[in-house]
């Protein structure tokens, strides 16, 4: 499966974006679909996580109250709906999926496939 993101641009601080996560020739019936995010010069970090199966999600401390994951009714889209963005959340976002809508935690290793990315810069 390959994952493509979209949404991705240039804002304010205090503006929003949706992201979009959409994988080639399936859906995510049944998935754990995580969000992560790498700024220049640091580490990959979780964000976020949705399982498909029964839509539960999870958020990092840092985005709660922020950052909304959700999907279409027919499993093809996993958006990221990212409000009062901060100069901090300027990174390339990544989601990526696991074929086990049970699996929803935010660790690199348990995820089998990745997009390339898109870029969220955040202007102050």
């Amino acid at each position: 499966v390959q994952l493509v993101e979209s949404g991705g641009g240039l804002v304010q601080t205090g503006q929003s974006l949706r992201l979009s996560c959409v994988p080639s020739g399936s859906s995510f019936d049944d998935w754990a679909i995580g969000w992560f995010r790498q700024a220049p010069g640091k580490e990959r970090e979780g964000v976020s996580c949705i399982s498909t199966r029964d839509g539960s999600t999870y958020y990092e401390d840092f985005v709660k109250g922020r950052f909304t994951t959700s999907t279409d009714s027919a499993k093809t889209t996993v958006f990221l709906q990212m409000n009062s963005l901060k100069p901090e959340d300027t990174a390339v976002y990544y989601c990526a999926a696991l074929p086990d809508g049970t699996a929803c935690e935010l660790i690199e290793n348990v995820f089998d496939h990745w997009g390339k990315g898109t870029q969220v810069t955040v202007s102050s």
